[in-house]
């Protein structure tokens, strides 16, 4: 039987690594080939868990993906930029503010970084389902390559996230398929992917925003998953309070919790503050493709802390919300996706910003 071609596109050569010596976060590199062997899988569980609580970022490498897939999906994702005309990029234009869904496109200089500079990004999100027309039309151009996409999604939500989940949940002493019951990939959530490219701005514009391309901030889901690549511009607030650097790793997978996992672990795992700034000079001029998968509880989960946890009843929480006032995931993602980078925001004392959504405390670091 002939094998299935995959459609041809051109190939997106990305830019080389940084040679700079940078002060990189010494975040942990999860193998998941550990999980195979009984003894394997029960070290992952406690090493996931102390990052999780430590850093609220990881890698994982040996994820089920090889280098020539991963090469593939960002060929993809290049295209979604540049083999779209704009006129139709305008047509499938997300209105994120009416529907607070960033699914379709977000054209650069919607959001507002600071002193009226506003964002060089660029970015594409679709929805986990990918071929279902009802709920998302794509560009001509990449409907070719929607089956792939597909099985990017379902590679990212099974292989990936549900695993994590269970270790999360087995961290704080629950049934391993607590977490995953709440991330079910047919129910209504907005469990998406998303490519985004960053394009390098003038210097009149780095003076005015620091250098920050995006600001500090932590993500409104639960697991969210960053494909690496070579063009250094993340970075993490670390618990001693200073920003370093997230490392590219061929072929790796950055992952870090949102808000929705602090929230229903009642604080045990941590939503780490992270920024986009400019990369360093050896890498000015090229722009910062970037891959993603944002994974969010079932739109009809309450954010509340698991309290049937024997380990939450031990160590107690921390609750983000008024009692009986939790919002759901819908809620609570809807309010902050409508809000980000076109709200008012107030200025503290200590240079941060804030809004209030469904009655948390949401800042902003710049």
């Amino acid at each position: 039987m002939p094998v299935a071609v995959p459609p041809a596109l051109p190939h997106y050569t990305p830019a080389p690594s940084t040679k700079e010596d940078l002060e990189w976060a010494p975040l942990p590199v999860i193998d998941f080939a550990k999980a195979s062997t009984q003894e394997g899988y029960a070290e992952l569980v406690t090493e996931v868990c102390s990052a999780m609580r430590t850093y609220g970022f990881l890698y994982v490498v040996n994820h089920g993906y090889t280098q020539t897939q991963n090469e593939r999906i960002f060929d993809i994702a290049d295209a979604m930029f540049t083999q779209v005309p704009e006129d139709e990029k305008k047509r499938l234009v997300g209105d994120f503010q009416e529907t607070g869904s960033y699914r379709g496109y977000k054209p650069r200089q919607t959001w507002d970084i600071t002193n009226g500079v506003r964002d060089q990004i660029e970015q594409y999100n679709f929805h986990r389902a990918v071929t279902d027309p009802e709920l998302q039309q794509h560009p001509g151009a990449i409907e070719p390559f929607l089956p792939e996409l597909r099985a990017f999604t379902e590679h990212n939500h099974f292989n990936v996230v549900h695993p994590l989940l269970r270790m999360l949940a087995q961290g704080i002493e629950l049934h391993e398929e607590t977490f995953v019951k709440l991330h079910n990939f047919d129910s209504p959530s907005d469990t998406s992917a998303r490519t985004m490219k960053y394009y390098p701005r003038s210097q009149e514009e780095e003076s005015q925003t620091n250098n920050v391309w995006m600001k500090g901030h932590t993500d409104i889901g639960t697991i969210t998953i960053l494909w690496s690549q070579p063009v250094s511009g993340l970075q993490i607030l670390c618990p001693d309070g200073q920003w370093r650097w997230v490392r590219h790793i061929e072929n790796a997978l950055t992952v870090n919790i949102g808000d929705g996992i602090e929230f229903l672990s009642g604080g045990y795992y941590k939503a780490t503050i992270h920024r986009v700034r400019q990369p360093p000079a050896d890498q000015a001029g090229y722009a910062r493709l970037g891959v993603f998968y944002f994974g969010m509880a079932d739109d009809d989960v309450r954010l509340n802390p698991l309290l049937e946890s024997p380990v939450l009843r031990r160590v107690g929480v921390r609750c983000r919300f008024e009692e009986g006032h939790a919002p759901t995931m819908k809620q609570y993602r809807t309010g902050v996706t409508s809000a980000y980078g076109v709200s008012k925001l107030s200025k503290n004392d200590d240079g941060t910003e804030q809004e209030v959504i469904h009655g948390v405390v949401v800042k902003h670091y710049n």
